[in-house]
């Protein structure tokens, strides 16, 4: 491909509102442009990029026996009706009617159509394992779109789908699946990590998380680096270290107007840690106490598996239910269901008097109060590793897949069946497994750049090579390249021949910016002596080769 004959719209400039490095990067590199928040377009160079990322998916899906179908991105309405996720799914569903007034969806995933077409398919045992995939856009009204292309509301993903006679089936397309995950990462050169994760709105009993580590990312681990433990915070399980809590006698203090453990502690000259707290929630089942230690916050997701749903209880709820204003509430002397973390089952702790102004010091579990525990708070950078007390650390990452035991969430309610071999009807037990094309490449130029540009790893790179003549007026320049570029053409190595007649140091800037993994750069001075000086854009090294020793130095090169 010809730079000059190419559509490589550069900027100078970061765009003002961009503050992910891939957004700005694949901005000013012209990868992509914004339609609209969350909408982007995939100019030339990012297109390559994305092609590249599925081919190397749609490789490792087929090794491990995956068939590649496509499914609609418009879905009729009752199909998630007869799962509940229509009405379980808030705003960020798109939702519309046809002309005949019936309802629709467009896509943000496809666990319910597949389903839907394997309740159909399949009749008997001897039709399973299936493993079917595709590569297609979703749509999701996101609330708060941001960073780019990793958070969007049009996206691709590359989703598949396992259909399983019995547990050990399903256990074995997982497992299969992440393997081939393992390699699909690897082979896009990213640093990556399997962690456990909660399975969310999907459902199911079982899921881990792919992430790649990057300041950009939105998402959390936790991590151990003695016993390799690892998993989303929304999941890691983790021991507070122990707080140091004197032998207090039980007493109330007065603490007038102060509310807040900051204020109180603040006060009372004590640390977060020498505190409880109480936080009221509103459950299907009635009101909840949810007490944490006082440096520790309270995680929702994991008080939900233990309530159900639930949300916060507003002031006036506090103050109707407990009697009290919320800032003052405490445990001691309550009748009502309390859940009660982990780290507060040893020492004495501060906490509401259940009295206006007054806080309680010196209170102890069971003596003081009784409660059910639970692991509920959020996993914390210094918390100790739950399997083998080493501290833990806390890394931001980008999701860039996932894998899900589904079970029999799906076929169950969309009587997906098939017949054993008793001739028993059973549900198909199902899998899903997702990987964002976008989301890798955003994570690859999150993980490879420097301040000239993106890096890209040399198999999801939109070109192979980039050929540099630097004086496109000079005749022995132009034959050299066109040779050149004739040749690495015909032993099928990507190339695009910078033939702009530019300044040298435009073309460096540009080729930087754009990041193919090899530039060999011809200039009028080495060409004079028979050579040409190849460059690898992340380590900056050069060496001069014989011309006609290009094509075997970039073989040989790995």
């Amino acid at each position: 491909m010809r730079f000059s004959k190419m559509f490589i719209p550069t900027l100078r400039e970061a765009p003002a509102d961009a503050e992910a490095i891939s957004h700005i990067l694949m901005l000013r590199a012209g990868y992509v442009r914004q339609l609209a928040a969350g909408l982007y377009i995939f100019l030339p160079l990012g297109w390559r990029v994305l092609n590249k990322i599925d081919a190397i998916l749609k490789e490792e899906m087929e090794s491990i026996g995956a068939q590649e179908i496509s499914m609609p991105i418009l879905h009729p309405a009752e199909i998630w009706q007869q799962t509940g996720r229509w009405d379980m799914i808030g705003g960020e569903m798109f939702r519309l009617k046809d002309r005949t007034d019936r309802d629709f969806c467009l896509g943000m995933t496809h666990e319910e159509i597949m389903t839907w077409l394997a309740s159909r398919e399949i009749r008997s045992y001897r039709d399973l394992p299936q493993v079917w995939y595709q590569i297609q856009t979703k749509l999701r009204d996101e609330a708060r779109p941001k960073s780019g292309i990793l958070r969007t509301r049009e996206f691709i993903m590359k989703d598949s789908y396992s259909f399983d006679a019995d547990d050990a089936g399903l256990d074995k397309n997982y497992e299969l699946h992440a393997e081939a995950y393992h390699r699909i990462f690897s082979r896009c050169g990213l640093r990556f990590m399997q962690v456990e994760s909660d399975p969310g709105m999907m459902g199911g009993g079982y899921s881990h998380e792919f992430m790649a580590p990057s300041p950009a990312g939105e998402d959390e681990i936790a991590l151990c680096d003695h016993c390799g433990y690892s998993a989303n915070v929304e999941l890691a399980l983790s021991t507070p270290l122990a707080s140091e809590t004197p032998d207090w006698p039980c007493e109330e203090v007065h603490t007038p107007d102060k509310r807040t453990v900051k204020e109180v502690s603040n006060f009372m000259k004590l640390q977060p840690s020498n505190f409880l707290k109480s936080i009221l929630v509103i459950s299907e089942q009635g009101p909840v106490l949810a007490l944490v230690r006082g440096d520790q916050e309270l995680h929702e997701k994991k008080l939900a598996k233990v309530i159900g749903s639930h949300r916060p209880a507003q002031k006036i709820e506090v103050k109707e239910i407990l009697g009290v204003e919320a800032g003052f509430i405490g445990p001691v002397g309550r009748e009502i269901r309390m859940i009660a973390d982990h780290s507060l089952k040893q020492g004495a702790f501060v906490s509401g008097a259940n009295k206006q102004h007054y806080h309680i010091k010196g209170i102890r579990a069971e003596k003081d109060f009784t409660a059910e525990w639970h692991d509920i708070h959020i996993a914390k950078a210094g918390d100790l590793c739950s399997s083998c007390s080493t501290p833990l650390r806390v890394e931001r990452v980008i999701e860039i897949g996932n894998i899900f035991k589904l079970g029999t969430k799906y076929s169950s309610a969309l009587k997906a069946v098939f017949l054993d071999e008793n001739g028993q009807e059973k549900p198909i037990i199902m899998g899903s497994y997702g990987i964002g094309p976008a989301r890798i490449a955003a994570a690859a130029i999150e993980q490879n750049f420097d301040k000239d540009g993106i890096i890209w790893p040399k198999s999801i790179a939109p070109f192979d090579v980039e050929l540099i003549p630097l004086n496109m007026n000079d005749p022995k320049t132009v034959e050299t390249a066109e040779a050149l570029y004739r040749e690495l053409r015909l032993e099928k190595i990507d190339v695009l021949m910078d033939d702009r007649e530019e300044r040298a140091g435009v073309k460096f800037k540009d080729a930087d910016l754009i990041g193919i993994p090899t530039q060999i750069v011809l200039g009028e001075k080495t060409l004079k002596e028979g050579l040409v000086e190849i460059k690898d854009r992340k380590t900056k090294e050069m060496v001069k080769v014989k011309v006609e020793e290009v094509i075997a130095h970039l073989k040989a090169t790995p």
